[in-house]
């Protein structure tokens, strides 16, 4: 039986991103007959159709949706073999696949990149962002990054940095009730975020409100029902939001209290900020793969030399200790 290639397997995923064989010939600039041949060909290799065409358009068969995910992985680690070539050498070019949990690359991702354009101009870094954090997991799995950064992953063989505790915060509207609470209480707030913080709030005091919650497929929606079911209550929505860093800002308009990282809160915030009692945190962490090359090493160890979660906060329950 012969092996299938990388250039058919590049063919396949065409095909399945364009929806038709002609556009895939177009976007790979080849004929459509080379084209058919080789996907004819891949066929046989793995012993079956793949692809089933229609009159518009063309369907994965049940063989094919079972390939396809494979299919991409090695034409990812491909690419990946090819840019480790290039990199041996040292650190001065390249490209670095950098995947993240949205959270992170709103709060914590910024200052590194910063310094590491600074350190490795020539290095190029792609970002690719994750709403929940099995997605992520996944996308190392299937070889589209060299370094995740997201909440520890379960079962990983890599190596596994922690890089800190994400401290969570209740956002209301600055003209909330809870504003006038007498316990005062700076720990979440930085010098660059304005917004009002007045003390603690236990989440079971708010069961009664509609919340901002988070899209089904953003992994803050599952942290926000867990917290809210260990205080007795299932959250009610005002509105859902599908970018994290949406929820700070609906809630500051008054659409109800949001749980948020406290990473993300913007510059000049005019909401409320409050500490969950108790306090709801994770710890994040940066993985790679068994052997991650020196340029991905590189970025993980900056990447805990600098990477800043909640300072703020982190010293004011160090205080409180």
């Amino acid at each position: 039986m012969a092996t299938p290639t990388l250039r058919q397997l590049e063919y396949l995923a065409a095909v399945v991103d364009t929806g038709s064989f002609t556009r895939a010939a177009e976007q790979l600039h080849v004929t459509q007959p080379a084209l058919s041949h080789q996907i004819r060909a891949l066929e046989t290799a793995l012993g079956g159709p793949l692809l089933e065409r229609l009159p518009r358009s063309v369907r994965l068969t049940p063989t094919g949706r079972a390939v396809l995910p494979h299919a991409r992985a090695a034409l990812a680690e491909a690419d990946r073999l090819q840019a480790v070539a290039r990199r041996a050498t040292g650190l001065e070019e390249g490209e670095l696949e950098v995947a993240a949990v949205y959270s992170i690359s709103l709060g914590i991702l910024p200052p590194v990149l910063r310094a590491w354009h600074r350190r490795h101009p020539g290095v190029r870094i792609r970002l690719r962002e994750y709403a929940h954090a099995d997605r992520l997991q996944e996308a190392m799995a299937a070889g589209r990054a060299d370094l995740a950064i997201g909440p520890a992953p379960e079962g990983w063989e890599g190596p596994i940095r922690e890089l800190g505790v994400e401290e969570f915060t209740v956002v209301l509207a600055a003209d909330d009730p809870l504003a006038d609470d007498s316990r005062a209480d700076d720990g979440l707030r930085e010098g660059r975020r304005e917004g009002r913080t007045a003390g603690s709030v236990a989440l079971g005091a708010l069961a009664d409100r509609a919340w901002v919650h988070y899209a089904p497929d953003n992994g803050l929606a599952d942290l926000l029902d867990q917290a809210c079911a260990r205080a007795g209550f299932h959250p009610r929505a005002a509105v859902r939001a599908e970018q994290t860093s949406a929820a700070p800002l609906l809630a500051a308009a008054g659409l109800g209290p949001a749980l948020v990282p406290a990473d993300i809160i913007p510059p000049q915030f005019d909401g409320l900020l409050l500490r969950p009692d108790p306090p709801i945190r994770r710890t994040l962490t940066a993985y790679t793969r068994t052997r991650p090359d020196p340029l991905t090493v590189a970025f993980a160890e900056l990447l805990a030399e600098r990477a800043r979660i909640n300072p703020a906060a982190a010293e004011q329950l160090a205080g409180h200790g």
